[in-house]
């Protein structure tokens, strides 16, 4: 039972946080003149960087992952929404967009491949059937019991968020962001595209993942209890960072109007007073 509070320290895990952090610094340290050479250290993207590093290892490293693992699938829904929503987030925003920018005008060919990677549609709908498709029975089963799909598990779902997230939150020229509008439609269409799964969790009359019906009770909660609890966490967890999200688009889209409106009406009372 001293296996739920086991932290990680396998070489394949830290090695790969390391080369990680290793190559991001060296990219924007002593290789950003090759990059930029105008560009200044990016102190608060570097912030932004290690608190991403951070978060994956919790995510993955901390008992959050033995218990997900072998004994509470709403540890395992926590696990998930550190990645895709809080790992995820701060690696875009770690990313300067002079690194991006610099980065892909060095091969056009890379450059079209993320561009393709990143458009809107392509990046909702890899996140949707990253996120619904390892939730099917077999494949979660098989993630749970083979280190090896575990590990693919994570890191397609991280990848797929860093992708979704990228059309709202990047600061790249040559991957621009889309217009305040098309942004709250791009989230709201996302959140809806989670009910699906989210019902079927949570109104299942079976539990769904034999692993956790079968695992010693280290809770309260009983197999069933613990399957709707993660379905309400997946489902919370996305509508807190959605909204959150729509509130922003509506509010800098505002601000932006706001601010263009003073210079219109510059413009035509100049115009009036012109004889």
């Amino acid at each position: 039972m001293v296996q739920w509070v086991h932290w990680h320290t396998e070489p394949a895990l830290l090695i790969g946080i390391l080369a990680a952090c290793w190559l991001y610094f060296v990219l924007i340290g002593p290789l950003r003149d090759k990059v930029d050479p105008e560009a200044g250290f990016p102190g608060a993207s570097a912030a932004w960087f290690l608190a991403a590093a951070a978060s994956f290892y919790i995510a993955v490293g901390s008992p959050i992952d033995a218990m997900g693992e072998s004994f509470l699938f709403s540890a395992h829904m926590v696990q998930h929404n550190l990645l895709m929503y809080v790992s995820a987030v701060l690696t875009v925003l770690a990313l300067p967009g002079w690194l991006v920018d610099g980065l892909l005008a060095k091969s056009a060919r890379v450059e079209r491949l993320v561009r393709f990677l990143v458009h809107p549609l392509v990046a909702g709908f890899c996140f949707t059937f990253v996120f619904c498709v390892w939730h099917f029975p077999a494949l979660y089963e098989a993630a749970l019991h083979n280190k090896v799909i575990h590990m693919v598990e994570h890191l397609t779902m991280y990848g797929a968020s860093v992708q979704m997230f990228w059309p709202i939150l990047n600061r790249a020229s040559r991957t621009p962001r889309m217009n305040w509008g098309l942004q709250i439609i791009y989230i709201f269409l996302l959140m809806v595209a989670q009910i699906p799964l989210f019902g079927i969790l949570t109104f299942s009359t079976e539990v769904l993942y034999p692993t956790y019906d079968l695992a010693p009770r280290i809770s309260f909660l009983d197999p069933m209890s613990d399957q709707v609890l993660g379905g309400l966490l997946m489902k919370v967890a996305n509508m807190i960072v959605s909204l959150w999200l729509i509130g922003r688009a509506f509010f800098l889209w505002n601000r932006e109007q706001e601010n263009e409106g003073p210079q219109v009406l510059g413009l035509r009372s100049s115009d009036q007073a012109r004889p």
